[in-house]
């Protein structure tokens, strides 16, 4: 009983929950420690004030001499708060975020010091950050990053550190991270938007993308997690037997939150209302120890802020729990993994949400243009909005009986799918005006009324239409939200923009007016995007071999989904926006690959370490003790001992066969590598170690968790999926 497992057993069994002290309502704690345009207000300048708000709302660039404003309000305000760093708080293309910390302190000479922070250390730095991935991007000698404020996302303290979100860059000015690109799909979207919007209100000036994500993750005793080096190591468990008890009697799905994990939401939301993250909802998820956080939905490069920082900030807290939290979209077999949906909409600066149905008829047809554009948007790119989720990590859980299919298709119910049969029909040309008059009075003008009770029930859709919003389903919990939400603002803002152009034309060269204009362009647009419209049981095999008849994608590993980033028709979409021109767009393709590679590479190797080191030798250890076993009985009972030890002797040959297989296996496992890390080119190399490393994982876990039955469970070295999940 002195193995690390159960001495880490013990300790979990006597953790308690820490004592958490709310003295102040939620209310008086958001954003305390945020420089929003409150405090601002009142720390700079009416002038330096203003120029913020412009940048921040029209994109407009602010003076180097107003910067100087700016930051000495900034400084202050931190200074007062207890802040003696600052950083340039930036998202590279690693998954996680990053930062480098300088001193506000600044010698002056004579033995004295001041606090400084100008101007122009708050617009740029140079953090060089040469290690960071790149894809080709930076060579040697044009190793330096610069990174660059973003003025939309409020900076903020977080420990004794003012931290500025900003963009990260290469020397030679291409992006080298998530955000970049995000704000420029974010830019395209609004003006893309502004103009469609002008057939319905003129005074619109400006569209949001809002995003509201719901972050699912696992609670794993700080102990128990460190037992398993492959938890630890990958993020997942590598091998382990199914508890007899998982999630099948649903009996931890919304149900009491444990005490230990209620204190670890109490004690992370308190950090989030400092931080302004506004999180609402927090609930038990499907599986044991599993789940989830949301907050109220914001302005979309801000959600994505918040998202990422609140990772960070939950690995934080949870240290002081003893809890590690994992991220993993599969880090337990036989059990739900974990998403992130990306619940997505936009809203004019006028107060209307574009996919909500409104009160009027013309309302209503504004509703039905992006409710019917964006599905034309995901029609024409699915492919490409299924490379935006693809990770090692969330190739375990798509399609995995808890999560939307690799193949994506929008849902919207059947009371809208009614809606837009009746628009299909109208007349092509110009509307008589009963035509006009039925479509708006009896499709068009009860769409509120058939959207009361059109709650969501389909939870098998990637992408789903949920009455006010689309929510994207697929996107894993590890992910960084940009990469789907650049894409899919992308597409969206590529399909208004030609469904203002085929508006135009049918208005300029047939004289039609506005509205039939708008409805002969909208019925097009259904016909053509039926394919991606599906109702039913997207785990289905019959949904599998009818989306193969549509011609849908159905690309179920990461090398195969990734392609679709560097298509031609990719390359065009994300060049004309400006999103990112080629190089950008190859260099992340390369990333994403390697990153992939690097990810089913350490997998492999602490796979067979485990395996060969701890499995292994324990087996041979167990089998041992059933050897002496068989050879007492011999000596006590002779020749009959056969009988005796009948069960003894099966068991010592079964664990032999065990034993075998899998050295067998990892010797091949291991030889499959060195031939894939031979491979030069990025792509077969990927090929390699998804189709012919990979499929080796099972096989060895088969194995191993077959000994985990048959030995002693007091010399078991890893801790079993009944401790890490029931072990409050």
């Amino acid at each position: 009983m002195s193995t690390l497992r159960f001495q880490a057993i013990m300790k979990a069994l006597d953790a308690k929950p820490i004592e958490i002290e709310e003295t102040k309502r939620r209310s008086e704690l958001f954003a305390f420690n945020v420089f929003n345009e409150h405090v601002m207000q009142q720390y700079v300048t009416k002038e330096a004030y203003q120029s913020v708000l412009s940048a921040i709302r029209t994109g407009a660039k602010i003076d180097r001499y107003l910067a100087d404003h700016v930051s000495t309000g900034m400084k202050e305000w931190a200074i007062a708060k207890g802040a003696t760093h600052y950083t340039h708080w930036f998202q590279p293309l690693t998954g996680a975020t990053a930062e480098k910390h300088d001193a506000f302190f600044e010698p002056i000479g004579n033995g004295t010091a001041i606090e400084k922070f100008e101007g122009s250390q708050l617009v740029q730095q140079e953090p060089d950050a040469s290690s960071f991935p790149n894809g080709g991007i930076r060579n040697t000698f044009e190793a330096r990053g610069y990174t660059a404020w973003d003025p939309t996302s409020p900076a903020f303290i977080y420990g004794t550190t003012l931290c500025i979100p900003t963009i990260f860059v290469a020397y030679t000015g291409e992006a080298l991270d998530y955000k970049t690109p995000l704000l420029r799909a974010l830019q395209a979207v609004d003006v893309a938007a502004v103009d469609v919007c002008k057939y319905f209100d003129k005074n619109v000036k400006k569209v949001n993308a809002s995003l509201g994500w719901e972050q699912e993750y696992f609670l794993i005793d700080s102990g128990l997690a460190n037992s398993r080096p492959d938890l630890m190591l990958t993020g997942r468990t590598l091998l382990g037997h199914s508890s007899a008890k998982g999630q099948q009697l649903d009996d931890h799905y919304f149900g009491t939150i444990p005490n230990r994990a209620m204190a670890y939401m109490r004690d992370l939301e308190h950090e989030c209302m400092l931080l302004g993250i506004p999180v609402k909802t927090r609930h038990n998820e499907v599986a044991p120890n599993q789940f989830e956080l949301a907050p109220i939905y914001s302005e979309a490069n801000l959600a994505v802020d918040h998202n990422s920082l609140l990772m960070d900030v939950m690995k934080k807290v949870a240290e002081r729990h003893k809890f590690v939290v994992l991220f993993h979209e599969k880090p337990f077999a036989g059990v739900n993994g974990s998403g992130k949906h990306n619940n997505w909409s936009l809203s004019t600066d006028t107060g209307v949400n574009l996919l909500s149905p409104g009160k009027t008829p013309m309302s209503n047809l504004q509703f039905l243009t992006f409710f019917i554009n964006t599905i034309k948007a995901v029609n024409e790119n699915e492919e490409l909005l299924r490379a935006s989720i693809a990770s090692a990590s969330n190739d375990h859980r798509l399609g995995a009986n808890e999560a939307p299919p690799a193949i994506i298709s929008v849902f919207i119910g059947a009371q809208l799918t009614k809606v837009l049969q009746n628009l299909e029909t109208v007349t092509k040309g110009k509307l008589s005006p009963e035509e006009k008059t039925d479509l708006k009075l009896n499709v068009v003008g009860k769409i509120p009324e058939i959207l009361l009770d059109n709650t969501d029930r389909n939870r098998t859709s990637p992408f789903a239409f949920t009455g006010n919003k689309f929510e994207f389903r697929a996107v894993g919990s590890r992910a960084n939200c940009a990469s789907a939400m650049t894409v899919l603002n992308s597409i969206v803002a590529k399909q208004l923009i030609d469904f203002k152009a085929e508006v135009d034309a049918l208005i300029e060269s047939k004289g039609m007016k506005k509205d039939d204009a708008i409805f002969n362009i909208l019925r097009e647009y259904i016909k053509q995007s039926k394919r991606i419209l599906f109702e039913g049981n997207g785990y289905s095999d019959e949904w599998e071999k009818e989306a193969k008849k549509r011609k849908l994608s159905n690309n179920k590993t990461t090398p195969e989904a990734l392609k679709a980033k560097i298509s031609e028709r990719a390359l065009s979409l994300f060049e004309e926006l400006n999103v990112m021109n080629r190089v950008e767009s190859k260099a992340r393709y390369e990333i994403e690959m390697e990153e992939y590679i690097l990810r089913i590479q350490i997998e492999s190797r602490v796979l067979g370490d485990i395996a060969r080191n701890h499995v292994v030798p324990t087996a041979v250890r167990y089998q041992n003790m059933l050897i002496e076993n068989v050879r007492g009985l011999k000596e006590v009972y002779g020749t009959s001992f056969k009988k005796l030890a009948k069960e003894q002797m099966s068991l010592i040959e079964n664990i032999s066969e065990h034993i075998e297989t899998i050295n067998t296996k990892i010797t091949e496992m291991v030889e499959a590598r060195k031939v894939a890390n031979n491979i030069v080119s990025v792509d077969k190399k990927a090929d390699a170690y998804c189709f012919k490393v990979k499929p080796f994982f099972e096989e060895i876990r088969y194995h191993c968790d077959k000994l985990e039955l048959m030995v002693d469970d007091e010399i078991w070295p890893l801790t079993k999926y009944r401790e890490l999940l029931f072990t409050k």
